[in-house]
């Protein structure tokens, strides 16, 4: 199952985004990998103010297990996590829909 996750950064997080993204993309991007899509959320300076993210889980906790691991949100980067199920509809990649 399919989940659609908005992360908010804390409002003093600038420096931590920047110190942990490579171990964040590295996570995202590693073989087998949970996450399925995923992109910074920016302000109107352009600048990153969170996260969203399409992650592949059996159930919400298993969801809450997955992003656990993940470096940004190990560092403390997030004032806020909301997550639902998500039906891809459409230009989903084959088998995740």
């Amino acid at each position: 199952m399919l989940f659609a996750v908005t992360c908010t950064d804390r409002a003093d997080a600038g420096a931590l985004r920047a110190e942990t993204r490579e171990a964040h993309l590295a996570w995202a991007n590693a073989e087998g990998s949970p996450v399925k899509m995923g992109g910074p959320l920016v302000g109107p300076d352009d600048k990153p103010v969170g996260s969203l993210l399409i992650v592949q889980a059996d159930d919400p906790e298993h969801l809450k297990r997955v992003l656990a691991e993940d470096p940004y949100t190990r560092a403390g980067l997030f004032a806020d996590v909301m997550s639902m199920p998500f039906k891809w509809t459409l230009h989903a990649p084959d088998g995740l829909s």
